[in-house]
């Protein structure tokens, strides 16, 4: 073995010798835009959003735009977005909803807070959820079906729209962590029901926290509306004596109401959240570019693989390049990959990293397990319109914590290089050539 080519672990030199720095792409691209954009906001004191000019209208205005979709709707953070996403289906008690093993747990506590009860089920080696184990998972009481794009991945929708269809199913789409990308030339979102993004720190683009609900169904749009706040509709559509200058213009205030109300929570957004927004989204495209531009490098870097195939997608023009995911052949190789790529230089996101408890994985949602309600009552689960019967269990989905416990990632961000991309491929490729078969 020549020196190059031995493991840092076994006192070779490493791949990288320069810590590549963190990075997460929304909170990395802040610069005087954003300052300004807050700073003009507070200096006119109109921080509500309820006016036609407002900073949270523009934005969804033009991430409608951007999407190719009817109707947005931006609001607090990305579970408020699912939740009005959820409620503008008509999801509610004495419901089912089948949600994917691997989403961030606010997926599942959204449908809860619908008053519907979560069904969760297997991924497959898309890292999304697996169609046939969706098929198996419904029952009579099944009203939605909750399809999460992890890591920046589209899940295999086609198939699952096919289901959801024959089936007489609602589609959700939470696009949390997949903001901007596409599937089968389409927006990511566009094609279900309804779909939600999240705004979160830790996001393509970000406002701190926010999210944003969006749908091409004018009804499922009132009712997201409705959600968000309790308050509207604002003025009495039935009210003869109310003249057409009376009603304020812009945003949704020129929607015809036409369904019954109903009180909503309080997820409205502030004109901060817009304005961040607004910026943020102008560079969208900029993110997109350099994130998929350097998955493309590490992805072209990479030799013919020895013991790990690569993470299926199902549309890789749609992925936004955030992540590249490595199936190794068992947990105990997996483990073994991550020591020796961390010494490499290389740190990758494992089910088994040491650190808080990775609620992106179902066997870690204790309180969703362990049915703990806000309430005595045990609500949804004892609801007395819910007529089925749920358990779980850590071990409820085999092939999913398989899957993840055989799973690197290797992310990308703003702040990294081709160049480092690049070595991070180099670092698999020596770790695969010594632990590989």
């Amino acid at each position: 073995m020549i020196a190059e080519d031995k493991l840092a672990i076994d006192g070779g030199t490493p791949v990288i010798t320069d810590p590549i720095p963190f990075g997460v792409s929304g909170p990395s691209i802040v610069d005087e835009e954003e300052i300004e954009a807050v700073s003009k906001v507070l200096r006119s004191q109109d921080l509500f959003r309820y006016d036609a000019k407002s900073q949270c209208h523009q934005f969804e205005k033009e991430a409608a735009e951007l999407l190719g979709v009817g109707y947005t709707l931006i609001v607090t953070s990305g579970t408020a977005a699912l939740v009005c996403a959820m409620k503008g289906v008509g999801l509610g008690p004495g419901d089912e909803a089948i949600v994917s093993g691997y989403t961030y747990i606010a997926t599942p506590a959204a449908i809860i807070a619908t008053g519907a009860v979560p069904v969760i089920a297997e991924i497959d080696d898309s890292l999304g959820l697996d169609p046939s184990d969706v098929e198996k998972k419904i029952t009579p009481h099944t009203k939605a079906i909750v399809v999460t794009h992890m890591r920046g991945v589209p899940a295999k929708l086609d198939q699952i729209l096919e289901i959801a269809k024959r089936h007489g199913l609602k589609v959700v789409e939470d696009c949390c962590q997949i903001v901007g990308g596409q599937y089968k030339g389409k927006s990511i979102g566009s094609k279900s029901d309804a779909a939600a993004w999240s705004l979160n720190y830790f996001k393509t683009i970000t406002t701190g926290e926010g999210g944003m609900a969006y749908t091409n169904n004018r009804d499922i749009y009132e009712r997201i509306l409705y959600c968000s706040d309790p308050g509207l509709p604002m003025w009495n559509t039935t009210n003869p004596d109310m003249e057409k200058r009376d009603k304020p213009q812009g945003q949704f205030y020129d929607i015809e109401y036409k369904l019954d109300s109903f009180p909503g929570e309080g997820y409205r957004a502030s004109e901060l959240i817009g304005a961040v927004g607004r910026v943020q989204l102008s560079k969208l495209q900029k993110v997109l570019d350099h994130q998929r531009k350097l998955k493309r490098a590490f992805m072209t870097e990479l030799d013919e693989a020895r013991s790990y195939k690569l993470q299926h997608i199902d549309d890789s023009e749609g992925d936004t390049g955030v992540s590249a995911g490595v199936i190794v052949e068992n947990e105990a190789l997996a483990k073994g990959f991550a020591h020796a790529l961390k010494a490499e230089g290389v740190e990758v996101a494992a089910i088994f990293n040491e650190g808080i408890p990775d609620r992106h994985i179902y066997s870690a949602w204790e309180s969703i397990l362990n049915k703990r309600s806000h309430h005595p009552s045990g609500y949804p689960w004892k609801d007395p319109s819910y007529k089925g019967q749920v358990e779980y269990s850590k071990d409820m989905c085999p092939n999913t914590t398989n899957i993840l416990g055989r799973t690197l990632l290797f992310n990308f961000h703003m702040n990294m290089t081709e160049e480092q991309a690049k070595l991070m491929a180099r670092a698999l490729n020596k770790v695969d050539a010594s632990l590989g078969n």
